[in-house]
């Protein structure tokens, strides 16, 4: 039966338990006035200060347009900052504001509590195995997109050969 083979595919289990988390965050997050995506932009803003908006724009894997709108929201709630680079008059450089850093705080509060709830049930023990098996399995997808990443397409290697045969 195919439905019970899906229904056992670990992509299809890993995926139902993040749009669950994410569904309940959301309804959450939302007293706090703060989407998802605005609260992952702080989170990854918190991790990388500094950055330019290209920079963000790339390791949040969303399109530098995208991201210019709710650094734009994000400003004008007084949460983030664009500050002059210092070499490069073109490029603006990323930080979260004062005001951003208790909200962050109160939304790590937030993610906590769902982890909680979501880990119901399972003893320490289970909680330890099953970050150190989700990290093995994120490590394992890493470490081969950044090989599949680097390897050199036949196309490339054809055109740095000299071309296709004649």
């Amino acid at each position: 039966m195919v439905q019970n083979s899906l229904d056992q595919l670990l992509g299809f289990l890993v995926n139902d338990v993040s749009r669950l988390m994410r569904t309940r965050f959301d309804s959450r997050a939302r007293d706090l006035g703060l989407t998802r995506p605005q609260w992952r932009v702080l989170v990854f803003l918190a991790r990388s200060e500094g950055i330019n908006q290209s920079g963000l724009a790339e390791i949040i894997e969303v399109e530098r347009m995208t991201l210019g709108r709710m650094i734009d929201r994000l400003e004008a709630a007084g949460l983030v900052e664009r500050r002059p680079d210092a070499s490069d008059r073109r490029v603006h450089r990323l930080y979260l504001s004062n005001k951003a850093k208790p909200l962050l705080d109160d939304m790590v509060v937030l993610a906590n509590e769902l982890q909680d709830e979501a880990l119901d049930g399972l003893s320490d023990a289970d909680r330890h195995t099953l970050r150190s098996l989700l990290t093995v399995i994120k490590n394992n997808l890493s470490a081969r997109q950044s090989a599949n990443d680097t390897e050199p397409s036949v196309a490339l290697l054809q055109a740095q050969a000299g071309g296709m045969d004649d």
